[in-house]
């Protein structure tokens, strides 16, 4: 495994990471999750991405219990919070009462002192943003939130992160959690130069495409046993589903045939020759997927190889 400084920060995690989303604490059952999870750590990967709000805590639950074995020091975990977890009208956003309330049932859940990473899962237009950083600034003196991040925020908003804190004095972000892969690519017109400019890292999710980019999906063709097929989460993999985008799929198959790897490994190694990036979230369901996308860490892809996936991209 190799690591990658977490934006401006000196924490260093694993280029290859792995979440929870549409997996740990329902799709995936726990037995098989802690496996994964297991050869994860044994293969390098430190750094453990979840979420209040999948499976209203049961992703954290299962995260926690498989990494409870080994040493707290050894391991990255995260947590976020925006998403709706009760009816009431404080029972989401990045209010003080939210994040605060958050912040605290994650950990009880997770049975931890405290987290790596601390993401606004989305920017939260009713709340001032000094507010939200204030209230994080506030949890990371007391020493229950080490680093602070968003996901999904725009360039305009990120750069509002940073001067706002900047004006108060509190803590910067230093990593964005956005969707980025080779079918998703607008972070890199504007996300990316601010990101670069402030010292914010990317830890990009969907790096396959909701496992478009596994080779596994061709038109009009969706396996029984695909995520694809699950009704409760193919939603989120449907933009992906179309003819052109399957057919671009299998010409980037051709690519990686000829250097002898997976496609995944492909699109993995692809993601990484980003310098922003700090790591690339993988979601695994099984351990020899995670064992499969490791091996994006030694591929490097020569000038040629990117200019022939470009043309096909474009």
């Amino acid at each position: 495994m190799k690591y990658r400084r977490l934006g401006r920060s000196g924490l260093k995690v694993s280029e290859i990471s792995l979440g929870s989303w549409l997996t740990y604490g329902k799709t995936v059952e726990d037995n098989t999750a802690e496996k994964t999870i297991h050869k994860a750590y044994e293969l390098g990967i430190n750094f453990f991405d979840s979420a209040n709000v999948y499976e209203r805590g049961e992703g954290e639950r299962v995260l926690s219990t498989a990494l409870k074995e080994y040493p707290r020091e050894s391991y990255v975990i995260t947590t976020k919070a925006f998403w709706p977890m009760g009816d009431g009208p404080n029972d989401r956003g990045l209010s003080r009462k939210h994040v605060t309330e958050q912040l605290h049932a994650s950990l009880k859940r997770m049975n931890l002192d405290y987290v790596d990473v601390f993401y606004c899962h989305r920017y939260d237009p009713e709340t001032p943003v000094d507010e939200t950083l204030r209230v994080i600034d506030d949890l990371i003196r007391q020493g229950k939130i080490l680093y602070a991040g968003v996901s999904e925020w725009s360039a305009a908003q990120i750069e509002e992160a940073v001067r706002v804190a900047d004006q108060y004095l509190l803590d910067r972000i230093v990593v964005n959690q956005p969707q980025y892969n080779m079918f998703h690519r607008y972070i890199e017109s504007e996300v990316i130069p601010v990101s670069e400019k402030y010292g914010v890292g990317q830890v990009v999710f969907s790096p396959l495409a909701q496992g478009v980019l596994s080779g596994k999906y061709k038109p009009n063709q969706i396996p029984d046993d695909s995520r694809a097929a699950n009704d409760s989460i193919n939603r989120f993999i449907q933009g992906f589903l179309k003819e052109d985008v399957l057919n671009k799929v299998e010409q980037l198959k051709g690519v990686a045939k000829e250097l002898d790897i997976s496609l995944p490994t492909l699109a993995l190694a692809w993601i990484l020759r980003q310098p922003n990036v700090s790591s690339a979230l993988i979601g695994a369901s099984r351990p020899s997927q995670v064992e499969e996308n490791v091996k994006a860490v030694d591929l490097e892809l020569s000038d040629e190889v990117q200019e022939k996936i470009e043309s096909i991209l474009a």
